[in-house]
């Protein structure tokens, strides 16, 4: 199984007329997606190569019965365009845009918390999603994933989740879904979501975990690895030299405080009972012993 997304999920892209909307959008679907529907006001009636445009998610919905959205709107727009979303009633919302304001973050994470508690947000400034040879949402390289499992992965780096899905594919070991959560402040999906759809899934059987400097996000996924995973769990943490107090990359990569370090995580996931690489391709090795355990 694929947890999230499969090949009954129908996604409209919101952006789908814009260059980066279009170019992954039809990159998506030429994957087997459905990409049934975009979304622009100012378009409505049109259509970008077959695809109609609809002005609003609702209308999208109605008209094709997508129940998921893919944003690729500029960032001063997502906040709204979020909220549309699930208004719209699409139950998986993939938000690809980065240098959305933490603030707008916040508050249509809590917004979505109390007001839609059964749409699940994934993103912002994240990779996407993809349950290899069912379906791709986002800008993930679908010919790096091997489909048919036993592996699940999720990752806050964007680029590191690309490496993980060709170090597996390298390894001829395939991929349940992998989850790209982004490494901004407020994901809307984190680790311990993923860890626990993983756990629930029958047929991922390990998962991959790809983390990175800043934060405690790795910390909390560390303490429910030991108290709830059965399955297990090789990881990989990136900024092992990072100096403290120095931006590395986005917001949500920094060490303050002596908080937030590689090496804090490493040894908080090594308690927790999982197998942590020095680099990516040690952590595919590791997940090769695994597998090859299964």
């Amino acid at each position: 199984m694929s947890i999230f997304v499969d090949e009954n999920t129908k996604v409209v892209y919101q952006g789908l007329t814009g260059s980066q909307g279009r170019y992954y959008g039809l990159l998506n679907r030429s994957y087997g997606t459905q990409v049934v529907a975009g979304t622009n006001p100012k378009k409505a009636g049109e259509d970008i190569d077959g695809i109609p445009i609809f002005a609003s998610v609702a209308d999208a919905v109605r008209e094709t019965g997508a129940n998921a959205s893919c944003i690729f709107i500029p960032a001063p727009g997502v906040r709204d365009a979020v909220l549309e979303a699930a208004e719209g009633g699409v139950e998986f919302i993939a938000c690809i845009t980065e240098g959305v304001p933490a603030h707008d973050e916040a508050w249509f994470y809590n917004k979505l918390k109390r007001d839609y508690p059964n749409v699940r947000l994934l993103g912002p400034n994240c990779p996407g999603i993809i349950s290899p040879g069912k379906c791709n949402i986002g800008i993930t390289a679908g010919h790096i994933a091997k489909p048919g499992g036993p592996v699940g992965i999720v990752s806050r780096s964007g680029t590191l989740t690309y490496q993980a899905l060709y170090e597996l594919q390298q390894k001829s070991i395939g991929v349940t879904t992998c989850v790209g959560i982004g490494g901004d402040p407020v994901p809307g999906t984190s680790f311990i979501d993923c860890l626990q759809a993983f756990e629930a899934d029958p047929e991922t059987k390990a998962v991959m975990m790809i983390g990175e400097i800043g934060g405690t996000a790795e910390e909390e996924a560390a303490a429910f690895i030991k108290a709830n995973m059965s399955k297990p769990v090789a990881c990989y943490i990136a900024g092992v030299t990072a100096p403290a107090g120095k931006k590395m990359g986005h917001a949500g990569a920094i060490v303050s405080g002596g908080k937030g370090t590689a090496a804090a995580k490493m040894e908080a996931l090594r308690d927790a009972g999982a197998l942590v690489g020095n680099n990516p391709t040690e952590a595919g090795d590791l997940m090769a012993g695994i597998v090859a355990k299964l």
